[in-house]
């Protein structure tokens, strides 16, 4: 080996470690007790079931993963969506011409992501969506409407929870839009619209291709914050002495609630080693997508 190479291993060697200790070996003693029945009741006797509790996990639709997972697909998709289309147009939006107070107004949008999340969530819950003093419900009783617990039934919880993470999550995505946005050069526009190009055309054909290479990376990232998104679904919902009656896992919270409320160890580490396997798969498709979009 090099000399030059040897250093740089010496170099690397401390973070090396710390990576080893922090990350390296508690993901191979994860995957160690999840082929266990390790739990509260089986703390220092417990002994190897093989697969049973990968396949408890993956075939069994009663055990709550799979429809964890599914609902996390469609949270993610959902998340993801509402995002890019909020975030483009308020994008698209602080990008006119002639717009006065631009910098007022990217203060203003930047708050809610400025904001610690674990306050922003608490205040909705409380401030936002509370049965007798939530703002929403006080402007239903103003108007003559009955109160609504938003967070009471599956679907109305599920979409609280969506509008919540709408608000923590778009500011940071029309940031990354409005500074891609600025990098096009304007005498692109000027010649879509000789050639007829209105508003919807300039932007579908001029703009999304040419931020999309930009905003792949963020993309690729805000993806898997919302889909291993655990502190909305929890504390709006699940959080310990305040659960709303809402079944809305997904399948972080469904391994919080396997790993610390049940205690079921093995089978807990069987399900968050499934999900780092879906992580992966899932991070290397996003990033061929994105090198395949780059190179266009």
């Amino acid at each position: 080996m090099k000399r030059g190479k040897k250093k740089a291993w010496f170099y690397s060697m401390p973070f090396l470690i710390i990576v080893g200790l922090m990350i390296v070996v508690p993901l191979l003693y994860t995957v160690e007790i999840s082929f266990t029945n390790m739990s509260i009741y089986h703390w220092k006797d417990y002994h190897c079931v093989g697969l049973d509790n990968y396949k408890k996990a993956l075939l069994a639709f009663d055990s709550g993963f799979l429809p964890a997972f599914l609902r996390t697909l469609l949270w993610t998709v959902s998340s993801m969506a509402l995002q890019l289309i909020f975030g483009f147009f308020i994008a698209v939006g602080l990008n006119a011409k002639g717009l006065k107070l631009r910098r007022v107004y990217k203060t203003l949008l930047i708050v809610p992501w400025a904001m610690p999340a674990y306050v922003s969530i608490l205040l909705w819950r409380m401030g936002i969506f509370n049965t007798e003093f939530g703002l929403f419900n006080q402007i239903l009783k103003q108007i003559g409407g009955k109160p609504v617990n938003f967070l009471s039934t599956t679907g109305m919880a599920f979409i609280s929870c969506l509008v919540v993470n709408l608000w923590l999550g778009v500011p940071y995505m029309f940031t990354m839009m409005d500074g891609a946005m600025q990098s096009i050069d304007r005498n692109i526009y000027e010649s879509a619209e000789l050639d007829g190009a209105g508003f919807w055309k300039k932007h579908f054909y001029v703009t999304i291709p040419q931020i999309l290479p930009i905003l792949m990376p963020v993309i690729v990232m805000a993806t898997f914050t919302a889909f291993k998104q655990f502190d909305i679904v929890y504390l709006m919902t699940m959080q310990t002495g305040s659960k709303t009656g809402a079944d809305i896992n997904t399948v972080i919270t469904y391994v919080y609630e396997k790993a610390f409320i049940t205690s079921n160890y093995g089978y807990s580490s069987a399900v968050a080693f499934i999900v780092f396997l879906i992580i992966l798969v899932l991070y290397k498709t996003m990033n061929r997508r994105e090198f395949s979009i780059s190179e266009q």
